[in-house]
């Protein structure tokens, strides 16, 4: 028969499950391409038996069958069915001829209005997949109407319309003519912005616009507009949308209920009431089409709702590097209409308690340019450090079209510290500047990002300081995923600091390494060089590395197996380093990732494995 093909469904071809009522398909297809052998397949495993009687299942069976066949050009089939079951079908054998399939001789795709000038349009038609001679194929006809229907709202084209849109099939001459034309119109330009809600100056915010009124409109920088207002955090709600309904404007008032009878006149002054509507609804249409043709910007209209002023945040959890840890946050968004923010945070945990502050003075443009003051209160006692530290640091801040931050700070520390052997009290004043990155999908489980940051400081007696020094840190850290179920991570960390007299640099610039965050397998910050009594020091530069491999076991558990490697050391490049490996799982739980980690340290006699367990994201 021409084209054949033996489709059986069941124990070889075609099953009904009379349990679930619910057809179940293996199909063995010969001669047909495999998507069209897909596509009946999938249109005949919906069916449910139970809604059927044998007739009416017949009767399905054919329809599904024919209508499968045919958006992929094949009009005229044979379809050739036997239910096997005198009571209950079991199963269903299909001898199926698609028959000649339908080819395409005439294909006319055209464009009208201003969007023949455009190349997003002309790109979209040029790469229709079909020609003419190529069999019919319904699918890319579909999605190209919805394509161009889709890219005139994008673009701004508002009184787009198909002046023709046919699809003419004549099985009887296997042929299809395609007709396809975008009328689009005028494309419409960004008018003026109205602010609606906003307790903040309309300035701070026209500031943050992504287009200049009388711009080509684009769907696109409203987008990015929107988000923009969303990343100020003064606002819980954020709307911004085009003024599309003319016709709102053109309509008259109802006059109110008895406005004719309430009316007293001078009876040599009559008057009576219209007997017809000043404006018909032909006419009122017909404006309104004249109005839009004369009319190509179209008004963005912004919603706004002010954020909470005060904000709250309360954050338990635990590590093996600190024990329990608590934070408790109180956030200002926006204190004044210029948009003035102040954050402040308490953290708690037994080896160390900081309270911190920042009030941000947001510039012109406020996403990327602003003023920064922060304090900070810190005291730490982790086995041979005891410090205690105030901060007052003044920045500014500014971030580029690539996201990297550029942060030019003065700091001045007072710090009374007892490291090892050593006791004293510095006053530092160092002025610094850094450059950070932090790009992530998925901030709570990232499946992919990395982040970067770099950071030089100078102090010297000149100014005041008790220390003259350089110190210089960075480091950079990657995920990436390979598939849905394999994810990468990597870290690197260095630092250095340049100095005369090393013990005058308090705890908080010295550089230890060791724990959950750095090289697993050691106790928290206990590598470092340590003093001839055998305390920790602290060293003067860094490096540590890490390459970790999970992989999905179920759901959102994951397996994980990891190496770390490092060292704090006094002289360029350490002797040798500390190893860390291990194994360990990840569960993303609702309040976030949690990890348990067995690793066992290589360059450690007194322990032969360390666990470690942490709540949050790499990030």
């Amino acid at each position: 028969m021409g084209k054949r093909v033996l489709t059986r469904l069941g124990a070889g071809m075609l099953c009904l499950f009379v349990s679930s009522s619910t057809w179940a398909i293996e199909a063995s297809i010969e001669d047909l391409e495999g998507e069209v052998a897909d596509n009946v397949r999938n249109y005949l495993q919906g069916i449910e038996a139970d809604q059927y009687s044998r007739s009416r299942l017949e009767s399905e069976i054919q329809r599904l069958a024919r209508e499968a066949l045919r958006v992929y050009g094949y009009y005229e089939p044979q379809v050739v069915q036997d239910i096997i079951g005198e009571v209950t079908p079991e199963r269903v054998d299909l001898v199926i001829d698609p028959g000649p399939r339908v080819r395409i001789e005439v294909l006319d795709l055209r464009l009208e209005g201003d969007a023949t000038e455009d190349a997003s349009f002309r790109e979209v038609i040029g790469v229709f997949p079909l020609a003419v001679g190529d069999p019919l194929v319904h699918a890319p006809y579909d999605s190209l109407r919805g394509r161009l229907a889709n890219l005139s709202l994008e673009r701004g084209y508002f009184d787009w319309r198909f002046t023709d849109r046919r699809m003419e099939v004549r099985p009887y001459d296997q042929s299809a003519r395609l007709y396809l034309a975008l009328d689009s119109g005028p494309r419409y330009r960004f008018g003026e912005v109205s602010l609606f809600g906003s307790h903040i100056d309309e300035d701070r915010l026209r500031n943050l616009m992504t287009f200049p009124p009388g711009d080509p409109y684009l769907a696109g920088k409203l987008a990015r507009y929107n988000q923009r207002l969303g990343q100020t955090n003064w606002f819980s709600s954020v709307t911004v949308r085009p003024r599309l309904n003319v016709a709102e404007s053109l309509v008259l008032p109802e006059a109110p209920s008895g406005f004719w009878a309430e009316l007293e006149l001078d009876a040599d002054f009559a008057m009576t009431p219209p007997a017809e509507p000043r404006l018909s609804q032909a006419a009122l249409e017909q404006v309104s089409a004249l109005h839009r043709a004369a009319r190509t910007e179209v008004p963005i209209d912004v919603s706004l709702t002010p954020a909470d002023r005060h904000q709250f945040e309360i954050g338990v959890g635990f590590a093996t590097d600190v024990g329990p840890r608590t934070r408790f946050a109180w956030k200002q968004p926006w204190i004044n209409r210029q948009g003035h923010g102040l954050d402040n945070s308490l953290y708690l945990s037994g080896p160390e308690q900081r309270l911190t502050g920042a009030y941000t003075l947001p510039l012109d443009n406020p996403l990327r340019d602003s003023y920064r003051f922060q304090y900070g209160f810190r005291h730490r006692d982790t086995d041979d450090t005891q410090s205690l530290e105030a901060t007052v640091e003044a920045a500014r801040r500014w971030e580029f079209e690539n996201r990297w931050i550029q942060s030019l700070y003065l700091r001045s520390t007072l710090e009374d510290f007892t490291q090892g052997d050593e006791s004293e009290q510095v006053w530092l004043l160092y002025p610094g500047v850094s450059w950070s990155r932090t790009r992530t999908r998925n901030p709570t489980f990232p499946t992919w990002g990395d982040r970067q940051r770099i950071a030089f400081e100078v102090s010297d007696g000149l100014w005041g300081s008790s220390a003259d020094f350089l110190r210089l840190t960075g480091d950079t850290q990657w995920i990436r995923m390979f598939g849905d179920d394999s994810r990468f991570i990597t870290r690197l960390g260095l630092g250095a600091i340049e100095t005369d007299d090393f013990s005058k640099i308090p705890p908080s610039l010295r550089f230890f390494t060791g724990g959950d965050r750095s090289i697993r397998g050691y106790a928290y910050e206990s590598l470092a060089p340590r003093n001839t009594q055998g305390e920790l020091r602290g060293g003067q530069q860094l490096l540590t590395a890490s390459a970790e491999f999970q992989r999905r076991v179920t759901g959102d558990w994951w397996g994980a197996a990891f190496i770390d490697t490092g060292d704090a050391f006094d002289d360029w490049g350490p002797d040798a380093l500390n190893t860390g490996a291990g194994l360990g799982v990840r569960w993303v739980s609702p309040v976030g990732p949690i990890r348990l980690d067995i690793a066992h340290p290589f360059d450690d006699e007194d322990n032969s494995w360390r666990l470690h367990f942490a709540i949050g994201p790499e990030f």
